[in-house]
């Protein structure tokens, strides 16, 4: 186990290489020279091009693209982020202060998401061409077809303008984490309750199962002790994509509910050209990414004695 984590943990670095790599370079091909929509009007009310310049100097961004990678790249891995050119605080203290609230919406949408899906994806896979399956993929199409701006929108608009029950913006108590939650949650039911029936109609039609059937086992008992376990690996997957997802795709919700997490300010970095918050913050999503999908394939083993490490 140990040999495996570790082996997990080198193939990360060459894996944040490539994405930095893409991520500088992508960074620089964006239409807009962020000095210039910080600094193009001076105090005299016109645009001194000396004044940018030093600003360019100032910030490094006139030597070379490989001078400026490796700049960034080392410092990223001794934990110098570099600095923001929008707030003019480190990246680490920004990704600091702001990591708790995506944490929040990202575990809060996935448990949500995780216990409704697989509860649904149960009963669709018990009810197998039946009314209860057709409902249930219905629901999953339906939460996998509405985009989360639209829904949360919605959710807004009845639950705090129409009955008034429910905060909109911020996140400051736990009434404010509802609506979110519940938004990334839904989106989520969808994707978690047809891989929890597929996979639970793979289990139901061994012959084991048929054998538990025989010697009169009750329904209940086959589907929670015997099927949905040994169906939990890919509904497991499921999860763990679904959580590394929302921790660097919440950023419409962020927006939307005007909470300052790291999608938010990943979005107000590329509105402004941050070029050192993009490149770090997408470096730490990619990161994180990659630990949690490490995280669910040590669980296989804890859930499947079968699974064996190499």
């Amino acid at each position: 186990m140990l040999r495996y984590i570790a082996k997990r943990m080198l193939q990360l670095i060459p894996t944040l290489i490539l994405v930095s790599i893409i991520v500088f370079l992508m960074v620089r091909f964006i239409p807009g020279d962020p000095i210039t929509l910080l600094y193009g009007v001076s105090e005299s009310g016109g645009t001194s091009e000396e004044y940018l310049e030093s600003m360019r100097e100032m910030y490094g961004l006139n030597d070379p693209l490989i001078v400026q990678y490796f700049r960034w790249i080392l410092g990223f891995f001794k934990g110098d982020m570099g600095t923001s050119l929008l707030t003019h605080k480190t990246v680490l203290e920004e990704l600091t202060n702001r990591y708790q609230y995506t944490i929040i919406l990202a575990v809060g949408g996935t448990v949500v998401g995780s216990i409704i899906g697989v509860i649904c994806g149960i009963i669709a896979a018990t009810f197998h061409n039946k009314l209860g399956d057709n409902v249930v993929m219905v629901i999953s199409m339906i939460a996998v077809s509405v985009p989360s701006f639209f829904l949360a929108m919605l959710l807004m608009l009845y639950f705090c303008l129409h009955l008034g029950v429910l905060p909109s913006l911020g996140l400051r108590s736990w009434k404010h984490a509802i609506l979110p939650v519940a938004t990334l949650g839904l989106g989520a039911v969808g994707m978690i309750a047809r891989t929890t029936r597929s996979s639970m109609l793979d289990v139901i039609n061994q012959d084991y199962i048929r054998t538990a059937r025989a010697y009169g086992t009750s329904k209940f008992k086959i589907i929670t002790q015997y099927a949905f376990k040994n169906a939990l690996i890919p509904v497991l997957t499921a999860i763990g994509l679904r959580f590394g997802s929302l921790l660097a795709g919440a950023a419409l919700v962020e927006t939307i509910f005007t909470i300052p997490g790291i999608g938010s300010f990943l979005v107000d970095s590329v509105n402004g050209r941050d070029y050192p918050a993009i490149q770090s913050t997408v470096l730490v999503l990619a990161a994180s990414f990659v630990l949690v999908n490490t995280l669910v394939d040590i669980i296989y083993g804890l859930v499947d004695p079968r699974v064996k490490y190499n």
